[in-house]
């Protein structure tokens, strides 16, 4: 049985849940400068904190305990630590080169902390899976970034293609079992990536992995921040035939509700959510309690809307344990049946 069939079956009979922050719980470890660098970069000529991404070089026992905390939660799917992880965004730091070598590593740490948490605790972990995570990126094929010349583009289509084929190739190569883009705020961003991702299975001629979809409501508009509807993102990309589409970030569970009603109502695929913990407060903090956020999702679940829950910004481990406890007695999504027009 291959992935794709696995996760069918899986997501026939129950509801999946995928982890929740990284950037949150690294936060939590107050790393600092020397943290980041380590031995191997502590001449770097550029300041590297913030670069979560690289921690999977530095400091990969710390991304994997992160993991295992999610894993004990109850996660099914654990997201790779690569969300800034491709060329494009590495230049921030000047590390461009190392974008392959910290998408092999992530995909690595991920992997092996499924294994040994499973050793650990004498279970099964068949239903525990690693999804790559690629990011919105830092730069937009939509949107000028001059205000003063609105055609302007930052980047070209084939320049976002190529830094993402990298960074599918990395993960794929190093055993993840399905490729998340994820954040999508700019549907052209994720057309390359999708566009990337038909290109590498069909030049290595491997079997394709399970595609995972998640946009972005950015505001009470109710649109992605390039200017689509929930249903015109949906539409653009359908053609990447996913196994799950779903939103996250930017918005709380509260504020994602009738967005994810809508998608429920559209999708003919499986219906992922994951929401930031509540929005920010005045400190840019989130406080949203692991009972609270739990308590609104659960209501998506009752309804019929789901298929896969998990948290973004703001989320711990115990907001994935409360979400996991409050939707178990809930049935899934089913899938609609399509009929020839």
């Amino acid at each position: 049985m291959n992935t794709e069939t696995k996760l069918r079956e899986l997501l026939d009979n129950r509801i999946l849940i995928i982890d929740g922050a990284m950037g949150t719980m690294i936060q939590r470890y107050k790393l600092q400068e020397e943290d980041y660098r380590g031995e191997r970069f502590k001449d770097w000529h550029t300041d590297v904190k913030g670069n979560n991404d690289l921690l999977c070089l530095t400091q990969p026992d710390i991304i994997k305990a992160i993991h295992k905390e999610y894993l004990d939660a109850g996660a099914n799917i654990i997201e790779t630590n690569t969300f800034n992880a491709q060329t494009v965004s590495m230049a921030d730091y000047d590390m461009q080169p190392l974008a392959f070598e910290i998408n092999a590593a992530a995909a690595k740490v991920a992997k092996e902390a499924i294994i040994e948490y499973g050793k650990e605790k004498g279970i099964d972990v068949s239903d525990r899976f690693v999804a790559g995570a690629i990011g919105p990126m830092n730069k937009t094929l939509s949107l000028s970034p001059d205000v003063n010349n609105p055609g302007y583009r930052a980047i070209s289509f084939d320049e976002v293609a190529d830094a993402y084929y990298e960074q599918i190739k990395a993960l794929v190569e190093n055993g993840v079992d399905v490729l998340l883009i994820e954040t999508i705020f700019d549907t052209l961003n994720a057309k390359a990536a999708i566009y990337a991702i038909n290109k590498y299975f069909k030049d290595t001629k491997t079997e394709k992995l399970p595609v995972m979809i998640s946009g972005t409501i950015t505001d009470a508009s109710g649109r992605t921040l390039s200017g689509q509807t929930l249903e015109a993102f949906y539409i653009s990309v359908m053609h990447a035939n996913p196994l799950s589409i779903g939103l996250n970030c930017a918005l709380g569970a509260a504020e994602m509700r009738p967005h994810v009603e809508e998608l429920a109502n559209i999708a003919a695929c499986y219906v992922t959510a994951y929401p930031n913990a509540g929005l920010p407060n005045a400190m840019g903090e989130y406080d949203e309690s692991p009972e609270q956020t739990a308590a609104i999702v659960a209501e998506w679940a009752k309804e019929g809307w789901v298929n896969m829950l998990g948290g973004c910004c703001g989320t711990t481990p115990p907001h994935i344990a409360a979400i996991a406890k409050a939707v178990k007695n809930y049935s899934s999504r089913p899938l609609p049946t399509l009929t020839e027009a």
